[in-house]
């Protein structure tokens, strides 16, 4: 199954959902002008189908090799990446100082689904790397902006993000690793770090690995946490690659999906001096990192709208050339079927639903790099449900891709069980989405004192009616009781207010689409948004109603049976 970029589908979300015209009449994002608009976007969706997506089955099948020599990448990857890094695809949204673009995040977006769509486990590699890039650009020293940007933006040097430790997985504030001063203003490195993206490959000369660690004498938790700059290799003084860091990657896990993604053990310090360098000040490190966990996390929920197209397209195609069953006296396509038709019309009204999600956060992002405050707050508030939301979503499209095509979906060779497979890890990684829903619960409620959560409730109701406006009111009396509510009642009714904000908010942005449809479209296209729309409406949002109960529930079920019950 091919890879086809759904071109006509993001130009009208960009338009409509993003706002792009509006976006370019800014004198940051000129240069965004329609006709470049349209020559990426095609472009993008051409690298993607032709040089990722031939990829896609090799790298499952093949996936990462380790050795004590490092990491090798199936075979026609470095030649893919190399065509990336050539192509400028990496530079997009990148700061124009550096080799960049300066071309709105909305765009970068839309590559990113591409290639996620193309082939996940490969994309990896350019999400964390522009990860780096922004914590950089918001928390680097001038000279580590000037000796490291360059090439990360342009992708000839990759970036990680090194968190978690065997004994400290979420709970990032019981790590070990050690930073001690040289007195030159580095630090000498030593600890271990698990399940880093693409920690070792052979796709680029150097990774730039951003560690969190802890110096001598600083408190306990995450306020003693300070972020470093370790390279793989130092630096020689003209800039070049010079001695190599003391950077090992130990091993590789061997997991469910994304096969050709590395999820490398490191070792740092262990076999000599380490070296790393102190980005945003020390024992600021979580401030500098969250920066890049946002990043990665608005990118981890766009990977639910890659692998929902792309499975979404397998299913459609499988359904089209199946024959099974008679209606009307004449063998027929799978396609004929109405629970066939319900489980298509489903995945491809979810996946708009998460695409426009994704699109409009990245654009509330470009605004808010503008100066806008309220675009800025309610970037944030969108966060948490970009990412759980939109893997939720990227989760059960998979697993319906699998249904439709019957028997076969659980046979390796149509692929549709490398789609499931592979967004598993979604819902897992940058933060599980038990973690974003009650970041949303915890922190992203009381921004302005309920105020960002208000503005966007009253534009829901402004735009919606029946069931959506409903849901809107809905969400607005929950978080009243869930800011009132014990600290575990909330946490409790969390994730169903979640799923039921993020329904809400995706409601709102369909029938923005729907109402935008003006006859330019073609016919096809027209009809297929008006069906997707109407099922998410009619459907989906009275599904997100029945929650209310889960999220007013509270704590006192889950422990009303003791720890060893439970786990009998």
């Amino acid at each position: 199954m091919t890879y086809a970029p759904p071109i006509a589908e993001q130009l009208f979300v960009l338009k409509h959902v993003v706002g792009m015209d509006a976006l370019s009449g800014h004198d940051a994002f000129a240069d965004a002008t329609p006709d470049l608009v349209e020559a990426i976007v095609e472009g993008a969706g051409a690298f993607a189908a032709g040089a990722f997506a031939p990829l896609n089955r090799v790298g499952d099948e093949t996936g990462a090799r380790w050795s004590p020599d490092g990491v090798t990448m199936p075979a026609g990857f470095r030649a893919a990446y190399r065509a990336y890094v050539d192509g400028g695809w990496g530079t997009l949204a990148g700061p124009k100082d550096f080799g960049g673009q300066g071309l709105p995040l909305a765009l970068a977006t839309l590559v990113m689904e591409d290639l996620g769509a193309a082939n996940m486990a490969f994309s990896l590699v350019t999400m964390l790397s522009a990860g780096a890039v922004e914590a950089l650009k918001h928390h680097g020293t001038g000279e580590q902006q000037r000796l490291w940007l360059p090439k990360l933006v342009t992708g000839e040097w990759t970036g990680t993000m090194n968190l978690t430790e065997p004994q400290a997985g979420s709970d990032v504030g019981a790590l070990r690793t050690r930073a001690e001063p040289v007195g030159d203003g580095s630090y000498r490195i030593r600890g271990q770090k698990i399940f880093i993206t693409y920690g070792e490959h052979d796709l680029a000369d150097n990774i730039v690995h951003l560690v969190l660690a802890r110096t001598p004498d600083a408190p306990p938790g995450t306020k003693g946490i300070t972020l470093f700059l370790v390279p793989k290799f130092r630096l020689d003084p003209d800039g070049g690659i010079g001695t190599h860091n003391h950077v090992r990657c130990v091993s590789i896990e061997h997991k469910l999906g994304i096969h050709a993604s590395p999820t490398c053990v490191m070792a740092y310090g262990e076999e000599g001096d380490c070296l790393g360098w102190p980005i945003g000040g020390e024992q600021e490190g979580m401030r500098a990192m969250f920066t890049m966990m946002n990043n990665a996390r608005l990118n981890v929920g766009l990977q639910g709208v890659s692998i929902g197209e792309r499975a979404t397209q397998a299913a459609a195609a499988f359904a089209l050339q199946r024959v099974q069953g008679i209606r009307e006296g004449k063998p027929v396509a799978i396609v004929a079927h109405p629970d066939v038709r319900r489980m298509l019309l489903r995945m491809k009204s979810l996946t708009q639903a998460a695409r426009a999600l994704a699109y409009y956060t990245a654009g509330q992002t470009d605004r808010a790099s503008l100066g806008d405050r309220d675009a800025k707050a309610r970037a944030d508030l969108l966060t948490p449900l970009v990412k759980a939301y939109g893997t939720d979503i990227g989760v059960e499209v998979a697993s319906l891709g699998v249904q439709v095509h019957g028997g076969m979906g659980y046979i390796e060779e149509t692929g549709a069980a490398q789609h499931l497979r592979d967004i598993r890890i979604a819902p897992i990684y940058e933060g599980t989405n038990g973690i974003q829903a009650a970041d949303l619960v915890g922190r992203k409620l009381g921004l302005e004192g309920g105020n960002v959560l208000e503005r966007l409730l009253a534009d829901i109701e402004a735009d919606g009616e029946g069931p959506l406006a409903a849901l809107a009111g809905e969400c607005r009396r929950l978080a009243a009781h869930l800011a009132a509510a014990p600290m575990d009642d909330r946490l409790a009714g969390s994730y169903p207010f979640l799923t039921m904000l993020g329904t809400a908010a995706c409601g709102w942005l369909m029938k923005r689409q729907a109402d935008a449809l003006d006859g330019s479209e073609s016919p096809d296209f027209a009809a297929m948004k008006r069906a997707a729309v109407r099922y998410y409406l009619e459907q989906v949002v009275p599904e997100a109603l029945g929650l209310a109960a889960q999220a007013t529930a509270g704590a006192e079920l889950l422990y009303s049976v003791s720890d060893e019950a439970l786990a009998g």
